[in-house]
């Protein structure tokens, strides 16, 4: 147990398994007061009831990140609720649908961009505002390789993530000013879900990497934290990667570099 993040609001979208909930754990550890948000309360309500067994703050919602309603009404929640907002993790995303351009559904694609490009927007645009009125803040928007990589079969992917990049340096271009940090976080291949259905996939070489070589949930969680604290200042604007071994060592990850994606 810390106290790093104590005394600060965060908000987690996508919180309920993977990145996110190792994400919940880790914050919930160092002090903060949490709102965890995910599409479905399955492993939701789990999560929330055992962080505050804990002695954590937390509370969950069901919150769909395409639905900018949805969106703006948690984020009010959480000021409310917890008297503020100081920090976003924009993390819910999704990897389907794995297809060539010239086959794939043009519905699916869509509603990827809607969750994965348009739901980093969603969040943004409900939390800026309140952060803004308080006069800091910070967000983190979930990056990937794949915003600079092309990959067979994941054009939607690559499509969103290189949107987000340039989401979140418009965001710091705006806020920088207003003493709102804004970061992408780069993690690598990490194991998670997502990662079985993309070998499960059988398309493009990310599918065929060893399971095992992924790097485990609780690294992005731990470069998560750092962010929210006052010694990833210096960066802001910036993506933070985590395969950058100078910048590993910044956040105290130890091992190998996670591969590339």
């Amino acid at each position: 147990m810390g106290d790093r993040l104590a005394g600060k609001t965060i908000v987690i979208t996508g919180a309920s398994r993977g990145i996110g909930a190792a994400a919940a754990e880790a914050m919930a550890a160092e002090g903060a007061s949490l709102l965890l948000l995910a599409r479905s309360s399955q492993g939701l309500t789990a999560l929330a009831e055992k962080l505050r067994a804990g002695g954590a703050r937390v509370e969950a919602m069901t919150c769909d990140v395409a639905r900018y309603s949805q969106v703006e009404a948690a984020i009010g929640h959480a000021a409310d609720w917890l008297g503020g907002l100081d920090a976003l993790i924009n993390n819910a995303g999704m990897i389907d649908p794995i297809a060539p351009l010239a086959t794939g559904d043009p519905g699916e694609w869509s509603h990827h961009i809607d969750v994965n490009l348009k739901g980093i927007y969603h969040g943004m645009r409900a939390a800026l505002p309140a952060m803004r009125a308080r006069g800091r803040g910070v967000i983190v928007n979930l990056s990937s390789g794949a915003a600079r990589n092309p990959l067979e079969g994941w054009s939607a992917y690559c499509a969103g993530k290189a949107g987000v990049a340039m989401l979140t340096r418009c965001a710091h271009l705006e806020m920088k000013g207003h003493g709102i940090r804004v970061f992408g976080l780069s993690p690598g291949t990490v194991a998670t879900d997502m990662q079985r259905r993309i070998k499960a996939s059988g398309i493009n070489p990310v599918s065929q990497m060893d399971f095992a070589s992924h790097a485990a949930p609780e690294d992005p969680a731990k470069a998560l934290v750092w962010l929210c604290t006052d010694a990833a200042a210096a960066f802001a604007g910036e993506e933070i990667s985590l395969r950058d071994p100078e910048m590993r060592a910044r956040i105290g990850l130890e091992g190998a570099a996670p591969p590339r994606r």
